[in-house]
């Protein structure tokens, strides 16, 4: 079966020559997406996702069409996953919004279009196996503290330069520092750091991703009784007292780191967060 994608409302074979150099998202990464899962009990965070696409809209002043309502955008994502056969499957959903041609840094016109993608996913709920993760920091380059680093955009230069870097020498990931050397996220997802019963997560104005997933997280450790949460930077030197670091995005859900450095952790706290996570996605469908 060949992939279909959905561009501007209409479903296109995947392979069709439907963008040009003129496209600015290529030009200038002049750009925005989001990535969602997605299962036949429906997708996961939908409000969350459409209201971070909308206000990332407004930062970039990209105009915002009349018919972008929570409810078009819903009924987009299940056509093309009807399309491709994932309608009753846990899939991997990219909607990619950018802005028309024309113009060079100034657009000529702030009216966008669109691009929904889909991928097929093993498990409809957050899963973890036994592997080890490994991870190292990444000190080549770094992330701006700013309210732009926040945002989902094609500028991610340094996640993709990091990721070669990981592979190269046999890492699972990298964590990612700013320019005041405090340690912001990983190449993929947000850091969470337990100490004690203290959970730590770099605060936005570091210039972490405001991820979907962080945000629950934040808000599942938040009600427990036994863990204090904390939107704090993180200091490299913590790293290696830390019982427990984990990462999270919207498709791993959670997942434990095992090693950095000479230091090795456990997941018994992120364990437990993932259970709660998953009760959250159930309660949802």
């Amino acid at each position: 079966m060949k992939a279909v994608i959905n561009f501007n409302g209409q479903l296109l074979p995947a392979e069709s020559a439907f963008l040009n150099h003129e496209n600015r998202g290529i030009k200038y990464g002049d750009c925005l997406f989001e990535t969602i899962r997605a299962t036949g009990n429906g997708i996961f965070f939908l409000e969350d996702h459409y209201l971070r696409l909308m206000s990332s809209m407004r930062i970039l002043r990209m105009e915002i069409p009349m018919d972008f309502t929570m409810e078009f955008i819903k009924g987009q994502i299940e056509e093309v996953l009807q399309a491709n056969h994932l309608r009753e499957e846990p899939a991997r959903v990219r909607f990619t919004v950018f802005r028309k041609n024309g113009g060079r840094y100034l657009p000529a016109g702030n009216d966008v279009s669109y691009i929904i993608e889909c991928h097929s996913l093993n498990s409809p709920y957050y899963t973890f196996g036994e592997n080890p993760y490994e991870v190292e920091l990444f000190k080549d380059f770094y992330v701006n503290e700013d309210m732009l680093s926040n945002l989902k955009t094609n500028n991610r230069a340094i996640n993709i330069v990091g990721s070669i870097y990981a592979g190269e020498n046999g890492y699972d990931n990298c964590l990612l520092l700013n320019q005041s050397k405090h340690v912001v996220e990983a190449l993929n997802a947000n850091l969470f750091v337990v100490l004690n019963e203290q959970i730590k997560t770099a605060p936005l104005k570091d210039g972490c991703i405001n991820g979907i997933i962080r945000k629950k997280l934040i808000e599942i450790i938040k009600k427990k009784n036994n863990y204090t949460l904390k939107e704090e930077s993180i200091s490299p030197f913590e790293l290696q007292k830390a019982d427990e670091m984990f990462i999270t995005n919207i498709i791993c859900g959670v997942q434990p780191i095992t090693k950095y450095r000479k230091a090795q952790y456990g997941n018994s706290v992120s364990s437990s967060l993932l259970e709660s996570l998953n009760i959250m996605v159930k309660e949802l469908s």
